[in-house]
């Protein structure tokens, strides 16, 4: 087995503060990825076993995991102020693949501009509100080659950018009317006045479609949600 390190390095501006920002990489990740937990100083326990690097708020922080072979994973937020309220966010993550070098590297790339849109999203739209979270995963049908087509299908969209308005009916949900702050070839992002929705052209990386909603209203149900949206997009490789 082969390794090969990478380096993906993606730079965007934040309609927020560093504060909020910073706040949002580490203590509200459920907001905009998916929920982990991070010990908030040096040395401190990270996600996935991985140790915390740097910590200088609210300007940096990184951690980094190393195993056997001469693995390692490692991320970085560099966030500078900006006038008007705004942040610079640098994000850096570099590490080792083992195996289908170029496939793994695209797909991390692209869910990284799609991953740090998103965090945009909350800091601009839900900055210091916890998230009830759901992850999806479509059936093995989902897995096709333009399998995602047909979640662009349902949502009644196309590939002409993002700005567009969608409204569908989810049984046991009901009415979504929903902004779409993202699209491109392989992702899709929703978002109403209390909720993000994303979806993830997983297929085009050798997996299948999958989707992740993120829940800020008061007392939401994640499992609820979950189980809807996932009967929606079973649905659409039925």
């Amino acid at each position: 087995m082969t390794s090969k390190e990478f380096k993906i390095v993606h730079e965007t501006e934040i309609e927020g503060t560093p504060e909020q920002v910073f706040e949002a990489t580490h203590g509200a990740t459920s907001g905009w990825m998916w929920p982990m937990e991070v010990e908030p100083k040096l040395g401190g326990a990270g996600p996935f076993g991985s140790t915390v690097t740097v910590w200088d708020p609210p300007h940096r922080y990184a951690n980094r995991m190393d195993g056997e072979g001469g693995f390692f994973n490692q991320l970085e937020f560099d966030i500078s102020e900006l006038p008007d309220g705004k942040s610079w966010l640098r994000y850096v993550h570099s590490g080792v693949f083992f195996e289908d070098w170029d496939n793994q590297y695209a797909a991390a790339a692209k869910h990284t501009a799609f991953y740090l849109h998103t965090l945009g999203q909350y800091v601009q739209y839900f900055a210091g509100r916890q998230a009830a979270f759901a992850d999806v995963q479509g059936p093995a049908a989902s897995s096709g080659p333009e399998a995602f087509d047909a979640v662009k299908h349902a949502l009644g969209i196309h590939d002409a950018g993002a700005g567009g308005h969608v409204s569908l009916t989810i049984a046991g949900i009901g009415t979504v009317d929903a902004v779409v702050d993202y699209l491109d070839e392989n992702f899709v992002g929703l978002r109403t006045e209390d909720a993000m929705i994303r979806f993830f052209g997983r297929n085009a990386f050798g997996a299948v479609v999958g989707m992740t909603i993120h829940l800020f209203a008061d007392g939401a149900d994640a499992e609820a949600a979950g189980t809807a949206w996932g009967a929606w997009l079973n649905g659409l490789y039925a």
